[in-house]
């Protein structure tokens, strides 16, 4: 990908370009727990999307998407542009310019290699490296954080996308061998180790998307801040469900909905499998690691109810194999994938028993894709 993006760089702009990546993610555990301000525990992945650009003396930037096969002129200081795609690209100039920034002119070539609709967040990977060229290209002085803040702050303000900040922060501070404990309360970030010898990830790919997704996600919310509003009559300084501990949820427990505590303890559950997950790999760990993985996809399909048949099949399938060492639905849910650390020894024969189940029982098989946690944002000399 990366030179069939300056081969077209070069057809259409000529030479001079400097060439910008900045990879797509998954998250090894700590899911619904963002919005209550735990903590998630993201990591870069080896599938990118990938910028090369330079300045240029006109008045428009001229931009062409690879993948879209199209090619516009967008006025920095115009309207905001009707391709989908282009809005990311404008979106993050517009936040620049907000926190004072000048931007010149510029062409571009972009594409990438970040498989679309499996929840690997192909967007924030693209904010996040157009974010990281702009800033290296014309010497902004944004720091990495900053830059994962404009491409937040792109999706809510020009995409219509109120997300969380974990995907641009995994696309942006991502190391090789590393996994980011990120605590979405304060943003800051630790570096954890994620090197498991004789181990691979894997993504089974239900390719299922349910309608349910966002009008589910509005009521997980609202459940959540009811637990919250409970605690909060009771004890002092209660901001979000990272400030309640188990022993609260139970002490008012029958002031509460059924449903609101389980809800409740899915996520307080999860932000400590979070940490035990954590201490796990600081030991080298891998198979505590893998055990946390499952109880997060029990919590999440019995407590938290947002997986669906097939993430349940599929996880099922892989607890059931000697070589897995962990598996979980990934993502917001009803749909999406799961991840998987198997053991690779393992690893072929649990991809053949997954296909065939899956297609037996829902008449296609899964999508495969097999990632290893890799860079950050970066240039490419």
């Amino acid at each position: 990908m990366k030179t069939k993006i300056q081969e077209q760089f070069h057809k259409l702009f000529g030479e001079g370009a400097s060439l910008f990546a900045s990879p797509g993610r998954v998250n090894l555990i700590g899911e619904h727990t963002d919005y209550n301000l735990g903590f998630v525990l993201p990591g870069a992945i080896d599938k990118a999307i990938y910028v090369a650009i330079k300045p240029n003396d006109g008045r428009l930037c001229r931009i062409h998407s690879v993948d879209y096969n199209e090619t516009i002129e967008m006025d920095l200081n115009g309207e905001k542009p009707t391709q989908q795609w282009a809005c990311y690209i404008y979106g993050v100039v517009q936040e620049m310019h907000k926190r004072g920034a000048l931007i010149h002119p510029f062409d571009m070539v972009f594409g990438g290699d970040v498989p679309l609709g499996a929840g690997l967040s192909s967007s924030a990977a693209l904010e996040s490296v157009v974010g990281f060229a702009l800033n290296t290209l014309f010497h902004l002085g944004f720091d990495r954080a900053q830059l994962a803040k404009i491409g937040q702050m792109t999706e809510h303000n020009y995409v219509g996308v109120r997300c969380g900040i974990m995907d641009q922060f995994a696309s942006l501070f991502g190391e090789k061998g590393k996994v980011i404990r990120l605590d979405c309360r304060s943003l800051e970030c630790t570096l954890e180790p994620f090197d498991p010898q004789g181990c691979k990830v894997v993504l089974f790919d239900t390719q299922v998307k349910h309608t349910l997704a966002s009008s589910e996600y509005n009521v997980r919310r609202a459940q959540c801040e009811a637990g919250v509003a409970v605690v909060l009559k009771h004890v002092g300084g209660i901001e979000s469900l990272r400030d309640v501990t188990m022993d609260m949820l139970n002490s008012y427990k029958s002031e509460m909905e059924e449903i609101v505590y389980r809800r409740c303890s899915f996520v307080i559950n999860e932000n400590q499998r979070v940490m035990d997950a954590c201490a796990a790999l600081e030991q080298g760990d891998y198979a505590t690691f893998g055990a946390k993985m499952n109880g997060s996809h029990e919590g999440l399909s019995k407590w938290y109810e947002v997986s669906c048949a097939e993430l349940d099949f599929l996880a099922d399938t892989a607890h059931a194999h000697s070589g897995v060492l962990g598996a979980r639905m990934m993502g917001g849910g009803f749909g999406g994938c799961t991840i998987n650390l198997v053991k690779a020894e393992a690893y072929d024969d649990l991809l053949s028993e997954v296909k065939d189940k899956f297609a037996h029982q829902f008449g296609k098989a899964p999508r495969i894709i097999e990632v290893n946690i890799s860079q950050g944002a970066h240039q490419i000399s």
